[in-house]
């Protein structure tokens, strides 16, 4: 008999326990875990540039690899869980981030800071991140469950946005940078057991009908081909830049405006705690409205919020206002890309077509990191990054509008 794609169905009673709320859960935890200390990274700019005596251009070269290595490295990781099963690529993934943590606790060099925080951590990402939690999700969860399911793993990332900010600060006040860092790495290696949760079926034993089944070559040149696939795509970059951007530099331009590092912490806090929100809700708006409508006002709102906050002075109630409502849009746009990606392919492929589409958004965190240091460095100054951030997201507004929210259509084989 076929096994409906997307339905957990175990095999044997030992499996029993994987019901769709420990799955949830579990991939909640992954989520939480892995977003948790890259989003706080922001906060050791400042303390690792004046032991060493760096520019903002060091340590934002080095996130900047991380962006663009964890994008590059994601469809890998994707192809690698969709053939063979998730739990080892989560498990390898789990111990490269953990160690590229412990790498920067000693790094005293530019260079062995692009290394543990740029390639390991990058690479970490890439195999034990919420987009891997995603694509297990849609693979294990009937559809019925999907929508919502989707939301909560994007909404967990963010819930580890908002404890590890503060958390980090916390920790660096009191017990220093490195301290921080080696309670981090040790954190990251509790993903290994959770993953297990996620296991996924290696591609020869999923029993799906002949007419489901692709090759990894048929499914890219399907993508690549399809004008809706490459629209998403090229609005995805935006998402990225600006996200990147903010984690990693508004807590040393909120300092340069004068706000406590303190105050910093908790409007990347506000940040992760609002987009729970802001991912639950658009995890259920995309059951009644179209996700490109709902993508076009996502990337116009950030638009519109970020011209409000560099347009006033600088404040206290400003800068978390400006989390808060940043929050409301941060990885929201996570469900519907993905939600639309499982539309117009299916699930077969789905980890390796959200992953490209993730380089994308990471080739956009790898510039917004690496200008921003740039651009601080010879003007000192963030301004133009800001405007430049703006117009990228006006621009993917329009971008999403065009989208075709329908499966692509396949030829179907006739029968002799």
């Amino acid at each position: 008999m076929a096994v409906t794609t997307g339905e957990l169905r175990p095999s044997s009673g030992a499996d029993s326990w994987r019901t769709p709320l420990i799955i949830i859960i579990c991939g909640c935890a992954i989520a939480l875990l892995s977003f948790g200390p890259r989003s706080a990274l922001g906060f050791f700019v400042q303390p690792m540039s004046r032991e060493f005596a760096w520019g903002r251009d060091v340590f934002g070269l080095a996130l900047a690899l991380q962006n663009l290595l964890w994008g590059l490295g994601q469809p890998i990781a994707g192809a690698i869980a969709d053939r063979f099963g998730l739990v080892r690529v989560m498990i390898v993934g789990a111990l490269l981030y953990a160690a590229g943590l412990y790498m920067m606790r000693y790094s005293q060099a530019p260079l062995s800071l692009d290394i543990g925080a740029g390639v390991l951590i990058g690479f970490g990402l890439s195999g034990s991140s919420f987009n891997l939690v995603l694509s297990a999700f849609s693979k294990l969860l009937p559809p019925e469950k999907r929508g919502l399911a989707l939301g909560a793993g994007t909404a967990a990332g963010s819930f580890g946005q908002f404890l590890f900010a503060p958390f980090g600060v916390a920790m660096i006040d009191n017990f220093g940078w490195q301290t921080a860092l080696t309670v981090f790495a040790a954190l990251m290696l509790l993903i290994i057991p959770l993953s297990l949760a996620l296991a996924t079926p290696p591609a020869e034993r999923t029993d799906v009908p002949d007419g489901d089944q692709q090759s990894f070559k048929t499914a890219m040149a399907e993508a690549f081909g399809h004008r809706s696939y490459v629209l998403l795509v090229l609005g995805f970059f935006t998402c990225g830049f600006q996200l990147a951007f903010i984690t990693v530099h508004l807590p040393a331009y909120l300092v340069d405006r004068g706000i406590p590092t303190s105050t910093g912490g908790w409007v990347i806090a506000a940040i992760g705690l609002f987009n729970i929100i802001g991912s639950l809700s658009v995890g259920w708006l995309q059951n009644f409205f179209p996700k490109r409508y709902i993508l076009s006002v996502i990337y116009f709102s950030r638009a519109l919020a970020t011209v409000a906050f560099i347009s006033f002075p600088i404040t206290t109630f400003s800068a978390i206002a400006f989390g808060a409502v940043s929050g409301l849009t941060w990885l929201s746009t996570v469900p519907p890309t993905s939600a639309l990606v499982a539309l117009m392919f299916g699930t077969r492929w789905f980890a390796t077509l959200y992953g490209f589409a993730f380089v994308s958004h990471q080739v956009g965190g790898f510039l917004g990191v690496w200008l921003g240091g740039i651009v601080f460095e010879q003007y000192g100054s963030y301004t133009p990054i800001w405007w430049l951030s703006i117009l990228f997201g006006v621009l993917s507004a329009l971008i999403n509008l065009p989208i075709v929210e329908a499966p692509v259509s396949r030829p179907v084989a006739q029968p002799a």
